[in-house]
């Protein structure tokens, strides 16, 4: 009988989103990424270093091929049109479609699955465990914890996705819209009457904006907002959508530590 062949791995990897791309940096695979999108910011390095492939939700087909990838890494829904155009011209491709942390350490797991180096995956996701841990940790011996309404995006004002929520809680806060963290899809995360967050009473305002700038004077003119406790007591924060609205390894090391400091910061003065 002839010997089984080995396994070839994938070594051209082009990433449509910038979790996996930050993802195999990290595990010093980044040899192997020869296409990015164009709105990749982490790490920064890798926009100088690698080709721009793609936008967000469009790519540019000819491109891609033209690169002879031998794996392309897609992420959600959002990018199911681009995934069907390059399965329709033959090319390897896993889209992931993770919401949760959870979910976002397997997908680092079976990224690491694809490349054939299981053990890097591991390490990486106990190092991300570990850096969870010791926030909750310290979270834990906070004498209160706030309620939090995280803002995503402002007109109309969509809430917080699922990693997000999870991130709140492990820092130290109550996500005050937890009940819609589970929707995946931004317009079941609409908050449609904007009286409603006055009636939540969040002690901390936290917006992301989804790459847009925080303009603060919109949220603090909004009708009745002077009432909610966040906004009369100036307890108004940003954290950049890179560092947060990406579910990878941004999301559970620079986003969770702000939000961690941001409610710490709360706790010490109350």
């Amino acid at each position: 009988m002839s010997p089984v062949p080995a396994p070839k791995w994938p070594e051209r990897i082009i990433c449509l989103t910038e979790e996996t791309t930050e993802a195999l940096y990290l595990m010093e695979e980044d040899h192997r990424i020869i296409g990015i999108s164009a709105y990749t910011m982490r790490p920064e390095r890798a926009r100088k270093e690698k080709t721009k492939v793609s936008a967000y939700i469009t790519a540019r087909t000819e491109k891609i091929l033209a690169l002879k990838p031998d794996l392309v890494l897609a992420f959600s829904d959002m990018q199911a049109d681009i995934v069907a155009d390059l399965i329709k011209e033959g090319i390897q491709v896993h889209c992931f479609n993770h919401r949760s942390i959870s979910e976002t350490l397997q997908m680092i797991r079976t990224l690491a699955g694809l490349i054939g180096q299981p053990e890097k995956g591991e390490k990486l996701v106990a190092e991300l465990q570990n850096n969870l841990n010791t926030i909750k940790q310290q979270a834990d011996e906070l004498p209160v914890r706030p309620k939090v309404y995280f803002e995503e995006w402002f007109d109309p004002i969509i809430t917080g996705i699922g990693w997000v929520s999870e991130l709140i809680e492990i820092a130290g806060g109550i996500d005050c819209y937890r009940e819609f963290s589970t929707q995946s899809l931004a317009k079941n995360r609409i908050v449609a009457d904007a009286s409603d967050v006055i009636t939540k009473q969040p002690d901390i305002y936290i917006a992301s904006w989804c790459g847009r700038k925080f303009d603060q004077d919109k949220v603090t003119s909004r009708v009745g907002w002077q009432e909610i406790p966040a906004i009369k007591n100036g307890d108004i924060y940003e954290v950049n959508s890179t560092d947060i609205l990406q579910p990878g390894p941004a999301a559970l090391t620079d986003g969770v530590k702000q939000l961690a400091d941001i409610i710490k910061q709360w706790a010490e003065h109350k």
